[in-house]
C-alpha cells in the first residue's frame, strides 16, 4: 500500500461520454463534467463507434479542463490520474487511454486504470450519507451489460451471473426500434410505460435453470417483435404504451427477482444497483419493495452516479492508487483488474 493520494482526476470514455471528475480524499466530489454524445448518435439510430472516438479526441482536453476549473484547481494539484481502461468501445478507450497516458507521463504523476463495470458498482460509495458495508449483492445493468456480483471489498468481487445475449438497456434500445421510437430507448419506453398497461401482453421472463442468475433477453425481444407484427397484420391499433409498460416489467421482473434471489443464495443482507438502467424509476420502484418484503436494504445511486461518469472512476482509482495499482507506458486497453 502506498500514500493515499489527496486529489484524484478520473477520465472517462468508455463509449458516447466524455468525462472527467475530481475527487478529494476518496470521499468529496469536487467537479464532474460529463459531454454527450446522444444528440449525435440519435440520428443513426444508435451509437457509431468512429464517431464516438472522433468524439471523443476533439472534447476531452476541454471537459478536463472544465473540471479542473470548476474545482478551483491547476493540473499540479492532482495528486493521481484515473482513467477507464475497459471494457468498451476500443477506439473511445483509446482516446482516453492515451490522454491520461501523456498527462501521467508530462507531468509525472502516477495513473491508475480502472475497471468499467468495477467502477459502476463502486459509485454507490459517491453517495456520502448512505454509503453500504460490505458484503453486498451488486446488480449492474447498462446498455451493453446485466451482470450479477457479490461484493465482499473493494477489491474482493465475485460474478454470480450475466446475460447471455442481449443487455437489458441492449433489450430497451431494440424495442424501441421495433416501435419505431427515437434512440436512445430506454427514457421513451419509460416514459410511455406509465401511460401503459402493464398486463396487456403477457411477454416471456427468461428463468434458464440450469444456471438461474444469468439473464437472456433475446426471446423477450424477439416476442415484441411478433406481437406488433401480429397485430399490425390484422389491422388492429397498436397501442405502444401498452407494450412499453408490458416489456418493460417483464424486463424489470427477471432483473428484481434474479437480484433477490442472489442476495439471499448468498445470505447478504444488503443490495447494491448500477448502471444506466439503474435510473429506471419503475425498476427502482419494484427493487425497493422486493427488498423491503425480503428484509434486505437497498442503495442505488442518484441517476448522475449511475449513467456513464467519471467520478465512479475516480473512486474507485483512488483506492487502487492507495494500493499501487499503476499502469505503465505499455498499457492497452483491457482491463485486468478481475471482474
Amino acid at each position: 500500500m502506498t500514500e493515499a493520494p489527496e486529489i484524484v482526476l478520473g477520465i472517462e470514455t468508455s463509449c458516447d461520454e466524455t468525462a472527467a471528475a475530481l475527487l478529494l480524499k476518496g470521499n468529496r466530489l469536487l467537479s464532474n463534467v460529463i459531454s454527450s454524445q446522444v444528440d449525435i448518435h440519435a440520428e443513426y439510430g444508435g451509437i457509431v463507434p468512429e464517431i464516438a472516438s472522433r468524439k471523443h479526441v476533439e472534447s476531452i482536453d476541454f471537459v478536463v479542463k472544465k473540471a479542473l476549473k470548476q474545482a478551483g484547481l491547476a493540473f499540479k494539484d492532482v495528486n493521481g490520474i484515473a482513467v477507464t481502461q475497459g471494457p468498451g468501445l476500443v477506439g473511445s478507450l483509446v482516446v482516453g487511454l492515451s490522454y491520461a497516458k501523456a498527462c501521467a507521463l508530462s507531468a509525472g504523476k502516477p495513473l491508475t486504470g480502472v475497471n468499467h463495470i468495477h467502477a459502476h458498482l463502486m459509485a454507490c460509495f459517491l453517495e456520502r450519507e448512505t454509503t453500504p458495508g460490505f458484503p453486498f449483492v451488486g446488480l449492474v445493468v447498462s446498455g451493453g451489460h446485466t451482470s450479477l456480483y457479490r461484493v465482499d471489498g473493494f477489491f474482493h468481487v465475485e460474478l454470480l451471473g450475466s446475460t447471455r445475449d442481449d443487455a437489458a438497456g441492449e433489450a430497451f434500445d431494440k424495442v424501441a426500434k421495433i416501435l419505431g421510437l427515437p434512440y436512445p430507448g430506454g427514457p421513451v419506453i419509460s416514459r410511455l410505460a406509465e401511460q401503459g398497461n402493464k398486463e396487456a401482453f403477457r411477454f416471456p421472463r427468461a428463468r434458464l435453470p440450469e444456471t438461474p442468475l444469468d439473464f437472456s433477453f433475446s426471446g423477450l425481444k424477439t416476442a415484441v417483435l411478433q406481437a406488433v407484427q401480429k397485430i399490425k397484420a390484422s389491422g388492429q391499433k397498436l397501442v405502444i404504451e401498452d407494450v412499453c409498460a408490458s416489456f418493460q416489467e417483464a424486463v424489470i421482473d427477471v432483473l428484481v427477482t434474479k437480484t433477490i434471489e442472489a442476495a439471499k443464495q448468498h445470505h447478504v443482507s444488503q443490495v447494491v444497483a448500477a448502471g444506466g438502467v439503474a435510473s429506471n424509476m419503475r425498476l427502482r420502484e419494484r427493487l425497493a419493495m422486493e427488498c423491503k418484503r425480503e428484509g434486505l436494504s437497498l442503495m442505488v445511486p442518484r441517476p448522475l452516479f449511475c449513467t456513464d461518469n467519471a467520478a465512479m472512476i475516480a473512486l474507485t482509482g483512488y483506492h487502487q492508487l492507495k494500493e499501487g495499482m499503476l499502469l505503465g507506458p505499455d498499457a492497452d486497453v483491457f482491463s485486468r483488474i478481475a471482474i
